[in-house]
């Protein structure tokens, strides 16, 4: 049995930010893995390099920008519109709804907010098939942010801008540790999840989590007014 979740204070957050991919929803889902095959079809196409070497390219882009599209529009003209178009018809039969994660969600006092990389229509396609859309004040996407991506600064302050964000009272979850670094620079609670959250020795991640739900029930919020 797993041990029980430690009781973490979170009695001073009145914002709440997520991620979406491997945040929402389990990176185990294998959902990630079929997002990843289409993003290597599509660079080996636009790059004409066989699938090894354009995987390759694919990881070094995503490595040196913080996402692969970026590269892909620098180096290769590419289209945001025309990539992000090939996730649109992605099956969402590997995410399954997760009532645990969908009533911890409710309870959480303020404003609830989806702050992701991906283009507005795959968010809302996942959010809708995960149950949980009528639960988010906002989803602040790539097409949000300028197509500059977390962990970029530009990202960080179109957020900023678009939502008026106290990073005082925020709290930030992300599947993605190095997305964690510029919230925790500008004050934020930062929270890692997933799989391998507990390995992270990272000092400006404050919490870690394998799962999203049993850690927002055990933490003390705000109280209500």
């Amino acid at each position: 049995m797993s041990p029980a979740p430690a009781r973490v204070d979170l009695s001073h957050v009145d914002t709440w930010l997520f991620d979406l991919d491997g945040t929402l929803y389990p990176a185990e889902s294998g959902f990630l893995d079929a997002v990843v095959d289409r993003m290597t079809d599509f660079v080996e196409t636009v790059t004409g390099l066989p699938r090894p070497a354009a995987l390759k390219l694919q990881k070094s882009y995503l490595a040196e920008h913080g996402l692969t599209l970026t590269g892909l529009m620098r180096h290769h003209g590419v289209d945001p519109a025309e990539f992000h178009a090939i996730f649109h018809d992605l099956s969402l039969n590997a995410l399954a709804q997760d009532p645990e994660l969908l009533a911890a969600l409710a309870r959480l006092p303020g404003r609830r907010l989806i702050f992701t990389n991906a283009d507005d229509r795959h968010a809302v396609r996942v959010l809708e098939h995960l149950g949980l859309s009528h639960l988010f004040d906002d989803v602040f996407h790539i097409g949000s942010a300028g197509y500059s991506p977390k962990p970029s600064a530009e990202a960080f302050a179109r957020m900023d801008a678009a939502h008026g964000i106290a990073p005082a009272t925020t709290a930030f979850f992300e599947d993605s540790q190095r997305n964690l670094e510029p919230a925790a620079a500008l004050g934020m609670t930062t929270v890692l999840v997933g799989q391998y959250a507990a390995l992270s020795t990272a000092p400006f991640v404050h919490h870690r989590t394998h799962k999203l739900a049993p850690f927002l029930n055990a933490a003390r919020l705000k109280e209500a007014a």
